[in-house]
C-alpha cells in the first residue's frame, strides 16, 4: 500500500529551532531577526506493508553480554560527570564557549582510551597537520588513534564501521553535513539529521560517540533544541577563559546524575584534574577583611568549600545597585529583604556586590546563610573568623531551615582545617552522635542566633 501526502513547507529558526507556518522577519520563539529558513518535508511516504516484526522480551529474558558496559576515560573528573565512565553505544554532546578546552579535553582522553580501544578522531575545523601539532604539545602518542579531517557525515559513519572503532569523536557537529540534504552546514536540518544518523550508528554498533557542539550568544547549545533531546548526555564546559580553572557540568545524563561536576585547570600541557576543589577555591583567601564568609556546598555527592565575598558601599545614585556573580540575583534580593525585616540591618542606601570566588555557580538554597553572613560582615566591617564555615537555607521569617548531607559537609570542613561550623538547628538530629567529628558544631534556629554564635548581634 502506498500513501501519499502533499509536501509540507514550514520555516525553522536557525537559532532556537522554533517552527513557523509562514515566513516572518522575527522569530516568535527567541526574538531574533532574519533567522528563519524554509524546510520542506518529503513529498511522499511509502509503506510496503512488510514491516519488520518486533521480538518482545521481558526484563528477566534479557541477558547482558558479560562485558563491561562502561570504561574509564583516564580522567576521574570526567568519569564522575559521566556517571562512572563512558557507556558503550552512548552519544555525548560536549558544549562550551570557544577556546574553553573542549577539543583539548577530548584529545587528551584519546591517550588513555587508545591503550585498549580503537579511537577515531574526526575534525571538521582543523586539518590533520593541525591536530598532529596539538597532539604533540599534549604528549599524545597512541597507536590506536586514527585521525581524519572530514565534513561528510555518511563517510564518517562508514569509516567508523570499517575501522571497527570503539570510540568516535567528532569536532564539531555544526561542521558536518549529509550530502543528500539541500541546506548548509550548521543549519537546523543538517544538525538534526546528522545527529540522528550518529545516534543510530552508536546504538547499532555499540560505538561510544563524543560530539562537540558550539554555543550561541546566550550560552546554550547552538542549533535546534531537538539536538539535546536526541543525545544521551549533554556536558557543559564553564569558566572564564581569562582564568585557569574550568568546571564541567552535566545538563542531561541518561546514565548518571546531573548534579556532579568535574574541575580542571588549564595548563600549558593541557587540562589537569583538580582532585581537591576546596583547597583550590580557598587558596589566596585574604585575612582580616570584612565581607567574607565560607560556604560548604554540595555538587552531587561531592562537598566543596567556596569563598563568598560581599562588598557593601554607600551608593552615589538614587537607586542602589545589586550585582551577583555566581549567585542568583533574585535570591540575593530576597536575602536582603529578610535581613532588613528580621534583623534591622538597612541596605537601602548601599550598593551590594556578591561574588563567588573561582567561577563557581551556586544554585542550592544552602548558600543562603553564607550570603547573609557575608552581607552582615560587609555592612558592619566585622571580620568573620577564618576557621568558621556556615551553611543553611533562610526562610522569609528569618528562620534557618534544614538542608541535606549535613554529615558530609561537616567532615569536609574538618578535613580542610576549620574549627567551627554553624548549621541549621533542625539539622543537628541528622548527625551521627556516635561519630566524633572533631569540630565545634553550633545549631542556629534563626539569623539572630547565628549572629550570636559569632559574638555579634545587630542592633535593631
Amino acid at each position: 500500500m502506498t500513501k501519499t501526502k502533499a509536501a509540507k513547507v514550514y520555516y525553522l529558526c536557525s537559532d532556537c529551532g522554533h517552527e513557523h507556518l509562514k515566513w516572518s522577519g522575527k522569530c516568535a520563539g527567541c526574538g531574533e531577526w532574519n533567522t528563519l529558513a524554509e524546510f520542506k518535508e518529503r513529498d511522499e511516504i511509502k509503506s510496503s506493508g512488510s514491516a519488520e516484526k518486533l521480538n518482545l522480551h521481558t526484563l528477566s529474558e534479557i541477558n547482558e553480554d558479560g562485558g563491561e558496559t562502561r570504561f574509564g576515560t583516564g580522567m576521574s573528573e570526567l568519569d564522575r560527570v559521566l556517571g562512572g565512565g563512558l557507556v558503550k553505544g552512548s552519544l555525548v554532546l560536549l558544549s562550551g564557549d570557544p577556546g574553553i578546552g573542549k577539543s583539548t579535553l577530548l584529545l587528551q582522553i584519546c591517550e588513555f582510551l587508545g591503550k585498549n580501544l580503537k579511537v577515531l578522531y574526526i575534525s571538521g575545523e582543523e586539518s590533520e597537520r593541525q591536530i598532529k601539532l596539538r597532539a604533540d604539545r599534549l604528549g599524545i602518542k597512541s597507536g590506536n588513534l586514527l585521525i581524519a579531517a572530514s565534513t561528510d557525515c555518511e563517510a564518517i559513519v562508514n569509516a567508523a564501521r570499517e575501522s571497527k572503532a570503539d570510540v568516535l569523536i567528532i569536532d564539531s557537529i555544526q561542521t558536518i553535513t549529509i550530502s543528500g540534504i539541500n541546506s548548509t552546514a550548521g543549519s537546523v536540518t543538517q544538525v538534526r539529521e546528522c545527529t540522528s544518523l550518529l545516534m543510530r550508528m552508536a546504538k547499532t554498533d555499540e560505538t561510544a560517540v563524543f560530539v562537540v557542539g558550539h554555543v550561541n550568544k546566550d550560552g546554550g547549545v547552538a542549533g535546534p533544541k531537538v539536538l539535546e533531546h536526541i543525545v544521551d548526555a549533554v556536558l557543559y564546559f564553564e569558566g572564564d577563559k581569562q582564568l585557569s580553572y574550568r568546571i564541567l557540568r552535566a545538563a542531561k545524563n541518561r546514565f548518571g546524575s546531573t548534579n556532579e561536576i568535574g574541575v580542571f585547570e588549564m595548563q600549558t600541557s593541557g587540562l589537569a584534574e583538580v582532585t581537591n576543589p576546596s583547597a583550590m577555591l580557598l587558596s589566596g583567601r585574604p585575612s582580616g577583611v570584612g565581607g567574607i564568609s565560607i560556604l560548604c556546598t554540595m555538587e552531587g555527592s561531592r562537598p566543596i568549600l567556596a569563598e563568598v565575598q560581599a562588598l557593601v558601599s554607600k551608593t552615589g545614585f538614587g537607586q542602589p545597585r545589586r550585582v551577583a556573580n555566581g549567585f542568583d540575583y533574585n535570591r540575593l534580593c530576597l536575602i536582603l529583604a529578610v535581613l532588613e525585616k528580621r534583623t534591622g540591618l538597612l541596605f537601602g542606601t548601599y550598593d551590594v556586590y556578591i561574588n563567588i570566588i573561582g567561577g563557581l555557580k551556586i544554585e542550592e538554597p544552602a548558600a543562603d546563610l553564607a550570603i547573609a553572613l557575608a552581607l552582615f560582615s560587609g555592612l558592619t566591617d566585622l571580620v568573620v573568623p577564618e576557621d568558621v564555615a556556615v551553611f543553611g537555607e533562610i526562610g522569609l521569617g528569618g528562620e534557618i531551615r534544614n538542608i541535606r548531607d549535613i554529615r558530609e559537609r561537616v567532615r569536609e570542613c574538618k578535613r580542610m582545617g576549620f574549627n567551627k561550623v554553624i548549621v541549621p538547628k533542625a539539622a543537628l538530629k541528622n548527625l551521627d552522635k556516635r561519630e566524633d567529628y572533631g569540630i565545634n558544631i553550633t545549631g542556629a534556629a534563626n539569623l539572630k542566633q547565628m549572629f550570636s554564635a559569632l559574638g555579634s548581634v545587630p542592633r535593631i
